[in-house]
């Protein structure tokens, strides 16, 4: 009777878990434009994007999305009002326009400026009309982006586009237990930083914000607390990736 009971009990935990968890990206870095983030819960969509507050900077969204041809929605931060987008694979060769779409599902919660770096974070339902539906489990996320020269929307050029999957994962299995759970303070900082983690590091890698490597750290030591000097950085933001094995996450860093 116990074991029918105890097998009982964890289905039922199997089943809260698939019926009422939330998934996440964590922070996850794109080339050194910005950064993305991805939260799913049973109904909605939060996505967090960042990067430079004087560029378009754009996320493709689709089951095999690994160029624009094969990419069927789009989030676009540029300087228009609208942020959802639709590929048209029309235009000047493989240079394809997308178009915004006549229903805007994305509601923008929030969009800041800190030291010419933007943020943005959005919502919507997982399942929209016309978009790309969302799951609410622990599938890698396939994403196309790009980052234009200026807010307007255009081409991006030749090397201002990758592609990634984005692996997902309990959201607290994540925050809790691996190093997608970082702080690094003070922030901002004129001096140095300590970079907190909860599981040691391997290295630290400095990106500009136009994605160039600024300095290359390798962290010999596995504590979780690590000073990293910034005083011989010029004022801007800068983008920490923190690598532990085969794990790397994100921060950005204002230096003043």
């Amino acid at each position: 009777m116990k074991k029918q009971t105890i097998i009982i009990v964890c289905l039922l935990l199997v089943i809260n878990t698939i019926a009422f968890g939330q998934f996440t990206t964590a922070t996850h870095g794109l080339g050194g434009f910005g950064t993305i983030r991805i939260d799913t819960s049973p109904t909605t969509v939060t996505l967090k994007l960042t990067g430079s507050s004087t560029r378009w900077l754009g996320v493709g969204f689709g089951a095999s999305a690994t160029t624009m041809s094969t990419c069927t929605d789009m989030f676009i931060w540029n300087d228009t009002p609208d942020r959802d987008f639709t590929p048209t694979h029309v235009g000047n060769d493989y240079h394809y326009m997308p178009v915004p779409d006549v229903d805007q599902s994305w509601t923008i919660v929030s969009d800041t400026v800190t030291a010419g770096l933007r943020t943005v974070v959005a919502t919507r339902a997982l399942v929209s009309a016309g978009d790309y539906t969302f799951l609410n489990d622990s599938s890698f996320l396939q994403i196309i982006y790009a980052q234009g020269d200026t807010t307007t929307l255009a081409y991006h050029g030749t090397n201002s586009h990758n592609t990634t999957p984005l692996n997902r994962d309990l959201w607290l299995a994540v925050e809790d237990f691996s190093i997608n759970a970082p702080s690094i303070y003070p922030n901002p900082s004129k001096g140095s930083v300590t970079v907190q983690t909860k599981t040691g590091l391997d290295s630290i890698v400095i990106y500009s914000q136009t994605g160039a490597v600024v300095q290359t750290i390798a962290v010999n030591s596995k504590k979780e607390g690590n000073e990293v000097a910034v005083n011989g950085l010029a004022t801007g933001v800068y983008i920490f990736e923190l690598q532990n094995g085969s794990e790397k996450t994100y921060k950005n860093v204002v230096v003043e």
